[in-house]
């Protein structure tokens, strides 16, 4: 049994020890991002210190981490940096999930309870996959993304890098070419067309937001 540490101590983290734990991994303890709780005892493992306690290791090599943030740029962050340092963000697939052998995945892809992931697809690395997630046939998803529970990518999609698929979000197959790097959608949009980089999507058909809405 190989030994991890989660990175984050928040709302979610409970969500990463099922994962972990189901994933037949060893918890080793957890890290807040400072020393406000530190000795603390969270779902029966420790909190053993903040992410300035573990980067100020010289090398964090033969060490395993999970990354419980939601936020893209920060999980990123602290990809980058646990790698940098040696160490290693595995991909993470429960067991319930279904994730063909034709698909390829990066490093610490998170793939939650009953996402389904077709054949013919790529997932980038650190990129998460929440519970009820679907990715189909023939798409491809860059890094450091996040799709919401119940989101569902159709067909023939290329994703870039850092877009939130917003809960229950849908794309209709071979309408969507491309969802542009950094793009939000909205809960429950439905994207009948391609996204441009760094928009905000929301509603039935998809538009983008406007503030006054």
């Amino acid at each position: 049994m190989e030994d991890i540490y989660i990175l984050g101590v928040g709302h979610n983290t409970a969500v990463y020890i099922d994962l972990a734990e189901a994933c037949g991994y060893n918890i080793k303890g957890l890290y807040h991002y400072n020393n406000d709780r530190t000795g603390e005892i969270y779902f029966g493992y420790r909190i053993i210190g903040s992410f300035d306690d573990l980067y100020s290791k010289k090398s964090l090599q033969g060490m395993n981490f999970a990354l419980s943030q939601g936020d893209n740029s920060i999980r990123s962050e602290n990809f980058n940096k646990i790698t940098q340092l040696g160490g290693s963000v595995p991909t993470l697939i429960h067991p319930s999930a279904s994730v063909s052998k034709r698909a390829k995945l990066g490093k610490g892809v998170i793939v939650h309870i009953n996402a389904v992931v077709h054949p013919d697809t790529t997932i980038g690395d650190n990129t998460v996959l929440s519970y009820n997630t679907g990715i189909t046939h023939s798409s491809h998803i860059g890094k450091h993304c996040y799709f919401a529970c119940s989101s569902l990518l159709g067909a023939y999609t290329i994703v870039e890098d850092y877009v939130f698929m917003g809960i229950g979000a849908k794309s209709i197959s071979g309408k969507v070419k491309k969802i542009g790097h950094h793009a939000y959608i909205g809960a429950n949009a439905l994207l009948t067309k391609s996204v441009e980089p760094k928009s905000i999507m929301i509603g039935s058909p998809a538009h983008i937001y406007q503030p006054n809405e």
